[in-house]
């Protein structure tokens, strides 16, 4: 297959969305049936992404395609020199796979919004914005450099936020919108920073050309500091769009948006954005910065799922679910389990968009209904959706024979590998400990869902299973959570196609001696060559993988024992009624609460960082009404009183003394009109008078 051809497929996969988004926007009245153009483009899009991803796989599993063109060139720029910034598409096995997930969750959107958007008053409009959505993710894909994902990753945050706010009219979506805008600008703000330091220092933007830069020794400003501080900075783009521990707190309020969008933007696709990103960069990150994510991804997981612990909303159950394992995820880079990080990537795109779209049946057939506690016995209503659902749950849980199961297994163990390597045995206690919370509180939502007598008859009493274009799409993510499109071997997916073949750990490029002080000993001198810093990431990479096939079935074990209780638990309280879930509550009454009440880290922040920026605010308006207009308006009037004073020095002293003059001369003028007679007698007389007084006043002695 000719390479040139895949990567002409690819930027036809780019740009075909964003021709349907234009399409829609500009000419969707005209079209007859638009949602239906859109949804088409996007299958046509989903068929290319298979193409490329094939011949990708197929014929260059171990070759980068790459295509660049120069963008913008800057001749003789002061103390830098000349600047060329390309812009360029990078095809390697990460992307071909991602765009198979990108285009597939986005397609079966499209059709599951078919019926469930049906009637909506921005109809055109909502397909429209899903397009835009899904040009910007795949820009960020695509991308082989870091000014393009920037530009791509500010996209995505404009069209989440089109659709987060699609029924902007309703305050909590409008507000949710905005909330997931400004919070996410937190992150980008330090992900921007983290770009401008690589730039400053390599002059590019191209992410290769930075990779082997830094393996030859060449670091951020000659100082591992720089590069431990640019490698966290840019993560900080990924703690705001993949909703890590502390910028979390949009996640949950954005499914006020369309349940099809929460299942898009906020269970497979935007916020997988945030982990790409730190594949992506993985390579350039120091110990340091690997920890930090290790530990950001740890409190991510464990606060989000004691929270999902006593939701009661059913999307807001799943929202803390995606947070708490989108926190696995990034846990899993931080701890160097790469390959079972993106794995776990793939697979949580599929269960989890398929309970998103299950919720979103569920919702739709109990007349817009979302809290768990007015449902019960749906089974019997809407089998096809309990079934999908029931399966994702078990691979979100970690069961066997299900997708989850093999990519969690993968991250518990390389935990534990971390662990025995480093000392940090918190990571894997918390690791093993959310996975338990996670089987608890998934299965409680499928009891109260599903089993059990209904508790809202009339909303019971008119359910029914949901039209095939919403059921179709289950169908299919229920099909993708099953172990066998990844591996034949249902408790070992390493050495299966998907991750044997497919899903390599890049060799570290981070001149140090060791990446988790394996040894521990000091990290060797910067000026390593680079064919040493890649011969020691090899040999210290294989350190780490033959530990954590060592405990692998240590690690299989346990996660079994604990998605096991985490189930028994939940069947105990909510299935068989052994213990009464509202008496415990009560006997835990301000645990419950915490955990009921987020943490009350929405509080927090409302107390802190909004309200001190609202007081701030009020201090500036006052100061600026006060202070500034004050010293405006003293000025003013001063200048007033001066103008007023110099008006009458001006009308009384200088025009007096200037009338003062012209009365003297029209005084004396009048006064010598007299005299002037015209009469020649006159004037003879008046010589002679003047000559007499003459000679009296000069007379001779």
């Amino acid at each position: 297959m000719n390479e040139i051809t895949l990567l002409y497929t690819s930027i036809a996969i780019l740009i075909l969305p964003l021709l349907g988004f234009v399409l829609l926007i500009l000419g969707g009245k005209i079209l007859p049936k638009a949602h239906l153009v859109e949804t088409f483009i996007m299958f046509v899009t989903l068929a290319l992404s298979v193409f490329v991803c094939f011949g990708k796989l197929a014929y260059y599993v171990n070759t980068d395609l790459v295509t660049e063109s120069s963008w913008i060139y800057l001749w003789n720029v002061p103390v830098v020199g000349s600047i060329d910034i390309v812009l360029g598409i990078k095809i390697d096995n990460l992307t071909a796979i991602m765009l198979i997930v990108v285009n597939l969750i986005s397609f079966l959107v499209h059709l599951f919004s078919i019926a469930y958007m049906e009637g909506d008053v921005r109809y055109r409009r909502y397909f429209a914005y899903l397009g835009l959505f899904t040009f910007s993710m795949l820009g960020i894909v695509l991308t082989h450099n870091l000014l393009m994902m920037y530009i791509f990753w500010e996209l995505v945050g404009l069209s989440s936020y089109l659709l987060i706010g699609h029924w902007f009219e309703k305050k909590s979506a409008s507000d949710a919108a905005k909330k997931a805008f400004l919070v996410n600008r937190v992150g980008d703000t330090g992900f921007f920073i983290g770009i401008m330091i690589l730039f400053t220092h390599f002059r590019t933007f191209t992410l290769d050309t930075i990779f082997n830069q830094i393996s030859a020794g060449n670091l951020p400003f000659n100082s591992q500091a720089a590069l431990t501080a640019a490698g966290i900075l840019l993560f900080m783009g990924a703690v705001g769009k993949s909703a890590q521990f502390p910028l979390h707190v949009w996640l949950p309020d954005a499914m006020e948006g369309p349940t099809p969008v929460s299942a898009l933007i906020h269970a497979a696709t935007m916020v997988a954005a945030g982990v790409y990103l730190t594949a992506r960069i993985f390579v350039l990150l120091t110990a340091d910065a690997m920890l930090t994510i290790a530990i950001i991804g740890m409190v991510t997981s464990f606060v989000a799922a004691t929270i999902a612990l006593t939701q009661n909303d059913i999307k807001k159950v799943l929202a803390y679910s995606t947070v708490s394992q989108l926190g696995y995820m990034i846990m899993a880079l931080g701890v160097g389990a790469y390959s079972y990080a993106f794995f776990h990537l793939v697979t949580h795109a599929w269960f989890k968009a398929c309970l998103f779209l299950g919720s979103g049946s569920v919702i739709h057939s109990m007349h817009h209904e979302q809290d768990i506690r007015n449902m019960g016995g749906l089974r019997k209503k809407m089998p096809l959706t309990y079934y999908t659902f029931l399966i994702s749950t078990l691979a979100i849980s970690g069961v066997p024979f299900t997708s989850g199961f093999l990519s969690k297994d993968g991250i518990l163990a390389g935990t534990l590998a971390f662990a025995n390597l480093t000392g940090h045995w918190l990571i894997p206690i918390v690791a093993f400990l959310v996975a338990m919370m996670t089987a608890f509180y998934m299965f409680r939502l499928v009891i109260l869902t599903f089993h059990g007598e209904p508790r809202d008859h009339h909303k019971y009493e008119h359910a029914h299973e949901s039209p095939w274009v919403m059921t179709l799409p289950l169908v299919i993510l229920a099909g993708l959570s099953v172990f066998f499109w990844y591996t034949i071997n249902p408790i070992d997916p390493a050495k299966g196609w998907f991750l044997d073949k497919w899903i390599h750990t890049p060799a570290t490029v981070v001149p140090q001696e060791q990446r988790f002080d394996f040894m521990k000993t000091e990290p060797a001198a910067l000026t390593h060559s680079a064919e040493k810093t890649v011969q020691e990431s090899i040999v210290h990479s294989e350190t780490y993988t033959h530990t954590m096939h060592s405990v692998h079935y240590t690690a299989m074990t346990l996660s079994l024992i604990v998605a096991g209780l985490g189930i028994l638990f939940a069947f105990i309280m909510y299935q068989w009624k052994k213990v009464d879930p509202d008496k415990l509550a009560g006997k835990l009454k301000p645990l419950y609460n915490f955990s009921l009440n987020k943490w009350y880290i929405d509080e927090l922040y409302q107390y802190t960082f909004i309200g001190g920026t609202l007081l701030f605010s009020k201090f500036l308006a006052w100061f600026d009404n006060t202070i500034v207009d004050g010293i405006v308006n003293g000025s003013a009037f001063i200048t007033r009183w001066i103008s007023k004073i110099s008006g009458v020095f001006d009308t009384y002293v200088i025009d007096g003394f200037v009338n003062f003059v012209a009365y003297l001369n029209g005084f004396f003028g009048i006064a010598f009109r007299k005299i002037q007679t015209g009469r020649v007698q006159t004037y003879v007389v008046y010589i002679v008078f003047a000559i007499i007084i003459l000679m009296f006043i000069f007379k001779p002695f």
